[in-house]
């Protein structure tokens, strides 16, 4: 992408592109979604390697797992086995702790971004979407982003009710991490049929109205230190919006608000909003470099 010279918005831009950015001085370099998928395929590739050679450096799954021998446990699976058996052993703990500790650091939904398997399908199914959509053969379908909470509530409620961790039954994620370190299953179909729901009739519905995962991680990054700053080199394009995976955290780059915003002074803010993924798409499109990461305790360090 070379964002200094075109607007690089979803329809004018090939799939393949997105890989490579241009810096001003024409050099190319790994955009940030390069550097996602490489972290996800290496996370996913240690997991493989640790079960069938025995490497022994992060074992199990995204669910649960141990990296150098310490316990990462998913937050959401503790809440379901809290609910389902009202009791929760001490490895869980400590387990769930210190991925709570390590995504207050990181971004909470940057798990969605950086580390979940089904992202990288998710991504490349949301291009056929829209692909689809500019050839007007299917209709683009939103809906409330706060259905989300609905479903988080109903998982956790299910598991209460039956004492079983329902959501693990069909959660994608789970069935693809645990397809990469195990090998597959007839579970693998399920992950084509919500794969085709988000190409043929609404646009990332997995990973922005259902996945209680990632809902749980969002209420983490609400005070997560990592963040994506804006400042006032915004001339509110629209460019980003375009590119979002939650275009709704960055309501602050409409001209209505950025004006609110200028005649109260303010020359940066921080994207807060708890959907936002740290993806970074945002950041590679921007052609004012308006939008940068930022740690925000780095006054402290």
């Amino acid at each position: 992408m070379d964002k200094y010279n075109n607007r690089e918005i979803i329809k004018n831009t090939t799939f393949w592109s997105t890989f490579w950015d241009t810096t001003k001085e024409g050099k190319k370099k790994f955009s940030y979604r390069m550097k996602r998928w490489i972290l996800v395929i290496a996370i996913h590739m240690l997991f493989f390697l640790s079960f069938f050679i025995d490497l022994q450096v992060l074992e199990g799954t995204l669910n649960g797992s141990r990296f150098l021998g310490f316990h990462m446990i998913d937050p959401f699976v503790t809440l379901e086995v809290w609910l389902a058996t009202y009791h929760i052993p001490i490895n869980i703990i400590i387990g769930t702790a210190t991925i709570v500790l390590v995504y207050m650091l990181l971004g909470g939904r940057s798990y969605c971004a950086w580390v979940c398997p089904y992202g990288i399908l998710s991504e490349y199914g949301e291009k056929l979407h829209n692909t689809l959509v500019a050839k007007k053969i299917i209709k683009s379908r939103k809906f409330d982003h706060r259905v989300k909470y609905v479903f988080w509530t109903a998982f956790l409620v299910m598991a209460f009710v039956t004492g079983y961790i329902v959501f693990e039954t069909f959660s994608v994620v789970g069935i693809l991490s645990r397809a990469i370190a195990y090998g597959w299953s007839v579970a693998l179909l399920w992950v084509a049929v919500v794969f085709a729901i988000e190409v043929f009739f609404s646009r990332r519905a997995w990973c922005s109205y259902i996945c209680p995962i990632g809902t749980t991680y969002g209420m983490i990054g609400k005070v997560s230190a990592l963040r994506i700053e804006w400042n006032d080199n915004c001339d509110s394009c629209m460019v980003c919006h375009d590119v979002c995976f939650e275009p709704q955290v960055l309501e602050i780059t409409k001209a209505k608000y950025k004006k609110q915003i200028d005649e109260k002074g303010i020359t940066n803010q921080y994207i807060t909003g708890a959907d936002c993924t740290l993806c970074g798409r945002c950041v590679d499109v921007c052609h004012v470099d308006a939008l940068k990461f930022d740690f925000r305790l780095k006054s402290l360090v």
